[in-house]
């Protein structure tokens, strides 16, 4: 099994005839993900990559059943085109945009309140389920099919831990790319918690960073709920207080913002935590054998 996106998800692409939706959605189709259209208001009525471009993403989900959807929209205009396809009905939203105004995120979580539907990102590498389907912008070939779940802020480091499992022998279920930025649609806990309630992980690599406390939620809910080992690192041990190192929501403002106070929190509630990316894979083959 997966969570999120499987061989079944019909995905559209918001943003389907820029250059980097093209690009993407070209790998995508690769993967062998179900790429059932896209969306480019005034382009609708066309083929792109063989597939047909709609107006508006209502038009799309009723002409092609389109479940998931996954923007490459210019910042201005994602807050928009991410409410757009709640409204359409679609169940999984995955925002690669990268700069989307706080306020407009504001804005967006208070409006998915009452829709049925997961926001993942913005500001994120996607959803991979390795040999199902892939949503996003990582290199798919690193994700080999496994039993090891993995939730990440960074997407770096999200095609590292997966490298290094696959190394270790264990492969990857799903592969979540939650995103750096202040306001995001699922977090750190979510995500884990889809993971924990897939029957086919067997373990959980969750990779956080400096800055928020989206790891302690966590770590807390692990502690109370947790069935399966889970590994953790967290980057930025060397990152100075009060600058924003990488992505928006990297910044130290207080003594629990560290990567040492982090740390040592995942300790404290169980999570098997290493101080290096390199260590990821070995630490969970051991942690497996028992």
């Amino acid at each position: 099994m997966s969570v999120l996106v499987d061989s079944n998800s019909r995905v559209i692409v918001q943003g389907f005839t820029g250059s980097e939706g093209s690009f993407h959605a070209s790998q995508m189709i690769e993967f062998g993900t179900q790429v059932v259209g896209g969306v480019t208001p005034g382009k609708g009525g066309q083929m792109h990559l063989d597939r047909p471009v709609f107006n508006t993403v209502e038009d799309a989900v009723r002409e092609t059943g389109a479940d998931v959807s996954i923007l490459f929209v210019p910042p201005t205009f994602a807050a928009d085109a991410i409410m757009e396809a709640a409204e359409a009905g679609i169940s999984v939203i995955v925002a690669i945009t990268e700069g989307i105004p706080v306020r407009d995120m504001i804005k967006v979580k208070e409006y998915l309140k009452d829709k049925d539907c997961t926001l993942v990102g913005p500001n994120c590498p996607g959803v991979i389920s390795a040999d199902q389907a892939k949503v996003g912008i990582m290199p798919g070939f690193i994700f080999k099919k496994g039993s090891i779940g993995i939730v990440s802020k960074s997407g770096t480091l999200t095609y590292e831990a997966a490298d290094q499992i696959v190394k270790a022998g264990l492969g990857v279920t799903t592969a979540i790319g939650i995103g750096g930025d202040p306001i995001i649609g699922t977090t750190t806990k979510e995500a884990v918690e889809l993971l924990m309630n897939d029957p086919m992980t067997e373990g959980i690599v969750m990779i956080g960073e400096i800055g928020g406390n989206l790891e302690a939620l966590a770590a807390d809910w692990i502690k109370e709920n947790g069935n399966k080992p889970v590994v953790g690192f967290i980057a930025g041990e060397t990152a100075p207080k009060g600058r924003t190192m990488g992505h928006a929501g990297a910044i130290v403002g207080g003594a629990e913002d560290t990567a040492q106070a982090k740390k040592a929190k995942l300790r404290d509630c169980g999570i098997h935590v290493v101080d290096s990316p390199a260590q990821i894979g070995a630490k969970m083959a051991e942690v497996l054998k028992g």
